[in-house]
């Protein structure tokens, strides 16, 4: 039977192979050290959670909830943004709450996307700024992810060459794979170009607190006049590690909100009223939290540069967000993200995410996780050391994990 038109225009799901793979391991017995999916560990913080159950005690709460989210969070994100970025937003107007970024994003591309409208999108990105806007009809123009020199150019050359003009435009620093970092400075360059070409941006900020090199990542709403053409999705997940809560926000320019709000309006009731209460219970705290969260993923980040670095692998590492984007070792490099993912955790017990299912761009590196603490780290270094000695000396009859036992 032929595939509905939608489904049609999804490739498959790279991850999924790896998912597949990674079950079949554990269910003979593996030990797999999970580095693969960005599904944060970290328990979400007692407070927080004491708030939820809280507020879960009074009735009137399991009512139908409000789609844009309860008034009292709404103010809290924008509270968040005039003391983090020093942006002054209109709860009321300016700032929607989403399940989680997903969600914000995949229904703005519902709201502004006519078929046949050109996305610029950076190559390799998290695969909902790209497909969420192909689901809707759009088309994407990839674009570089770097955020140097050669951006503007790219942009211009988009523009140039494709029909009809571009609509929007995506950003995503700190970036996911990559954990490349933007300035204010790369902001206010890309806001000019898109004022002056009438082009929308939406920025994905979900990491903006998990960075650490002492220098918070920016806000491009923080240039002045951003706001007419911006709309900036963030993320509770990570920031105070409650991915299963999906609580999010969309925030910027009215016409944007409007519409997503209004496209929102026919699809949910928003989050359980709960959440939204313990949501901004968080928001509203002292910051203790986050500073918490950031310092656990700095120390993995840099245990994992060293241990893996001590077995053979180097990588970079990474400025900001909870992940590395690791280039594949040079004698495996011509297999592939994909194939190299599969060896590590058929031969090495460990998982990671390959990077072309980032886009295709991304196929030289796979993405690294520190979703495990520093003890299953360095046991995921060790396992590749193993691994890496064993291909080595046999590079066409890679050793199994399981013989070294």
């Amino acid at each position: 039977m032929e595939e509905f038109h939608k489904v049609r225009r999804l490739p498959p799901y790279v991850f999924e192979q790896v998912n597949r793979l990674k079950a079949s391991a554990r269910s003979r017995g593996a030990d797999i050290v999970d580095l693969g999916m960005g599904n944060p560990d970290l328990p979400t913080p007692k407070a927080i959670v004491d708030k939820l159950c809280e507020v879960v005690r009074d009735p009137r709460t399991h009512r139908y909830s409000s789609s844009r989210g309860i008034p009292g969070l709404r103010r809290a994100q924008a509270n968040y943004y005039a003391r983090r970025f020093g942006v002054k937003l209109n709860p009321d107007t300016q700032v929607v709450a989403t399940l989680g970024s997903k969600e914000g994003f995949a229904n703005m591309a519902q709201a502004i996307t006519a078929p046949g409208d050109v996305i610029l999108c950076p190559n390799p990105t998290y695969p909902i700024h790209a497909f969420g806007f192909i689901m809707s009809g759009g088309v994407i123009r990839s674009l570089q992810v770097e955020p140097d020199d050669g951006f503007i150019p790219a942009l211009e050359r988009g523009v140039r060459h494709s029909i009809p003009k571009p609509l929007a435009l995506i950003l995503n620093y700190p970036s996911n794979p990559t954990a490349l970092v933007a300035s204010l400075d790369f902001y206010k360059d890309v806001v000019a170009f898109a004022k002056k070409n009438d082009i929308i941006i939406l920025s994905d900020l979900a990491y903006s607190e998990i960075y650490f090199d002492g220098n918070p990542p920016p806000s491009v709403l923080q240039v002045p006049g951003a706001i007419d053409v911006c709309v900036e999705f963030t993320s509770m997940s990570k920031t105070f590690s409650m991915p299963g809560w999906r609580m999010g926000f969309a925030v910027g320019n009215e016409r944007l909100i409007s519409a997503l709000t209004r496209v929102k309006s026919y699809l949910d009731y928003g989050a359980f009223t709960p959440i939204q209460v313990a949501a901004a219970h968080a928001l509203n705290g002292d910051g203790a939290d986050i500073a918490e969260v950031r310092d656990i993923y700095h120390k993995r980040r840099d245990v994992m540069v060293d241990a893996f670095g001590r077995a053979g692998w180097t990588i970079p590492a990474p400025a900001a967000s909870m992940f590395a984007w690791a280039p594949i070792p040079e004698p495996f490099r011509h297999l592939g993200s994909l194939e190299f993912s599969k060896l590590l955790i058929e031969h090495a017990d460990v998982a990671v995410a390959p990077g072309v299912g980032f886009g295709e761009h991304g196929d030289d590196f796979v993405r690294v996780a520190l979703v495990e603490n520093e003890h299953r780290i360095r046991q995921a270094a060790r396992n590749i050391k193993r691994f890496l000695s064993a291909s080595a000396k046999q590079p066409n009859n890679v050793v199994p994990l399981s013989a070294h036992r």
